[in-house]
């Protein structure tokens, strides 16, 4: 620790640089976040932080990081750590206590109490709705549906993604079954600030007339006339093969019927219908 006499003199001479418009050196050093580990937690605003110096209890600190990315600090005043790693906020502050003269040799330790500051959100056809915070910098987009209690019953297996990335609007579909086939892991995106996951309702196809168990039915991937068929429970007594036809929209939205084969795939919202067995 200093003596009082040189601790007092380094403080008149930084304030003497704060009312002449001069900035300590730690102040300088925040012009831009240092770099830490390539996957370390970033602090952002609304964060939580506890600090604290080993040996030195009258600088421990829990505070509340600014939506300016700011805190204040014991003798070094206005401290900016938002966008900043842990490791390089704590290096940052001992830089600070070191060459104010304040502390000889600190050891800064900082602790993410609550974290508020980095959060994205899952919407749609989840169990989960809502907003969740990005505990660790690597989070990727399984972690995050899976924070969501994953897909709900009526959801699709397509997440749309979207957020900024380089400053740029960015929008991307991720195919889920796709992610957890061989060599799909490249498709498991990292999951950054203000990101948006959105999870569609599952597309219908829809069966009417002769069948057992009428209505809206989950258009499967690839599903079949046949298919969509037995997802009705099949065909009656009354139904008949012969003459069932699709109604289908075309892309001027116009609807026609068109037939299919039994092996010839349905698209969404087709309606089918089965007519009745004349004999």
């Amino acid at each position: 620790m200093m003596t009082p006499t040189t601790s007092f003199m380094a403080a008149v001479l930084a304030a003497c640089l704060l009312l002449a418009g001069g900035q300590p050196a730690y102040a300088q050093a925040q012009a831009q976040p240092q770099a830490g580990a390539p996957n370390e937690y970033r602090l952002g605003s609304g964060d939580v932080v506890r600090i604290s110096v080993f040996q030195n209890p009258e600088l421990t600190l829990e505070t509340r990081v600014t939506e300016a990315g700011l805190i204040s600090y014991p003798l070094l005043g206005t401290v900016r750590i938002g966008g900043q790693s842990v490791t390089a906020a704590e290096k940052l502050i001992a830089d600070g206590l070191r060459n104010g003269n304040f502390v000889k040799n600190p050891q800064v330790t900082l602790v993410v109490m609550q974290v508020r500051g980095n959060q994205a959100s899952v919407l749609g056809q989840v169990n989960r709705p809502g907003r969740y915070p990005l505990e660790v910098a690597d989070m990727r987009l399984t972690d995050l549906l899976a924070l969501a209690g994953g897909t709900a019953q009526g959801g699709t297996d397509m997440v749309v993604v979207t957020g900024t990335r380089n400053g740029q609007p960015f929008r991307t579909l991720v195919d889920l079954p796709a992610l957890f086939a061989p060599g799909g892991q490249a498709q498991d995106l990292k999951i950054q600030n203000g990101d948006t996951l959105w999870v569609d309702r599952q597309p219908l196809v829809y069966v009417y007339g002769q069948v057992q168990r009428p209505g809206a039915m989950r258009l499967e991937r690839d599903m079949t006339l046949m298919q969509a068929l037995a997802a009705g429970g099949g065909l009656n007594l009354r139904g008949t093969e012969k003459g069932i036809r699709v109604h289908r929209k075309s892309e001027a939205g116009a609807v026609q019927a068109v037939e299919l084969k039994m092996d010839e795939k349905v698209r969404e919202g087709d309606v089918v219908f089965v007519p009745e067995s004349l004999f």
